[in-house]
């Protein structure tokens, strides 16, 4: 695995050896992450080194989660959780063929759909009826995520006719090049009545466009997960490895407590994602819930998370040369994305009442 190292140098009498990487072999593969994000990693390829195996398309919802989660630990450079969790698992419900390779989605951009081939009618507006579903789509779809590399953005959109869902390809939209703070593509696609064969359109119910919401929210808790993972196993190593006044930081009660709220943190947020797996398979009432509680939990958690890491690794956890930055810059960016706490903790509580209350946190989904 590539490691970045530094040039041998003398401060202060002391030297900096560069046969040691100043990130270990086992973190990151640090030539992805610093490369143009057009350069999407491949995380497909079992035999490749620290591969996450994109999940089989009949994978249950509890391992594409693992998956999911693997991905955000190692911080992977690419949409395994949006082409998992999120684009193959709409198609499907839509009827519409899953393409090969990377996927990513826009879920109720404010777009002007019309149809391409209006249809005469004695009745109602001009262009409520067209002879065929062949769309012309005009307006932005923003911060796509991995857009330029995506080989299909899967979007769902009010059309005057209801919900529809259609995919395209980033190559016919004008895109502008974006990313969060992370630096993970989120790309704008300016679309000038782009005309979307009826073949790629799907008229849906309103329900899948709420279960885009909701999977979209559990594809992102999902990987906060894996990135609150990685700053724990991070901060142990540092607090357990560095010395002050001849013993470990680990050994210091201050310390002990803050590795103590880390690691509660981090599994709280585990512990909302994982729970929220069997209500997506099963559907129900229960989903709303449990998705809700997690994305609020995860977003919630991350800010806490990413404080305590960096406070105990001190100046070293804030370099590029280290590798918590990976983790930390993506629960940032991650925790506003798909709705923040605050947009989930009132979907949470808004359909609650006191009679409601109890038998939805008892029930067993």
């Amino acid at each position: 695995m590539n490691t970045r190292t530094i040039d041998t140098h003398t401060v202060n009498t002391h030297t900096i050896d560069t046969s040691t990487p100043v990130i270990p072999a086992d973190a990151y593969d640090t030539t992805a992450f610093y490369a143009d994000a057009d350069a999407i990693a491949t995380v497909t390829n079992p035999t490749a080194p620290d591969a996450v195996t994109l999940p089989s398309e009949d994978a249950s919802t509890a391992e594409l989660l693992a998956a999911a989660q693997e991905a955000g630990r190692r911080a992977v450079p690419a949409p395994l959780a949006e082409t998992a969790l999120v684009a193959r698992p709409l198609l499907r419900r839509a009827g519409l063929p899953v393409p090969e390779g990377p996927l990513s989605y826009a879920i109720a951009p404010e777009l002007t759909i019309r149809y391409a081939h209006p249809a005469d009618s004695p009745v109602g507006s001009a262009g409520c009826l067209g002879e065929d579903d062949t769309l012309l789509v005009t307006g932005t779809l923003p911060r796509v995520p991995w857009g330029r590399a995506a080989t299909a953005v899967v979007v769902l959109a009010a059309a005057p006719f209801g919900p529809v869902l259609f995919t395209l390809t980033p190559d016919l939209a004008d895109l502008a090049p974006g990313g969060n703070l992370a630096e993970e593509p989120r790309d704008d696609l300016h679309l000038a009545a782009l005309e979307v064969p009826a073949a790629q359109v799907r008229r849906i119910a309103p329900e899948l466009l709420d279960e885009a919401r909701l999977r979209a929210a559990l594809a992102r808790a999902a990987l906060i997960a894996g990135a609150a993972e990685r700053c724990v196993d991070l901060t142990v190593a540092h607090t357990t490895a560095r010395t002050q006044f001849g013993r470990p930081l680990s050994h210091f009660q201050a310390v002990k407590q803050e590795e103590a709220r880390l690691i509660e943190e981090a599994a709280l947020v585990r512990a909302a994602v994982r729970a929220a797996a069997v209500p997506l398979d099963t559907g129900g009432p229960a989903v709303r819930l449990t998705v809700a509680a997690a994305k609020t939990q995860a977003s919630a958690s991350a800010a806490e998370i990413a404080r305590i890491a960096h406070q105990l690794h001190g100046a070293i956890g804030m370099t590029r040369l280290h590798p918590l930055h990976l983790a930390t810059t993506r629960l940032w960016s991650w925790r506003d994305e798909d709705g923040d706490e605050t947009h989930w903790a009132h979907c949470l509580a808004r359909p609650l009442t006191a009679a409601t209350l109890w038998p939805a946190l008892t029930t067993t989904p």
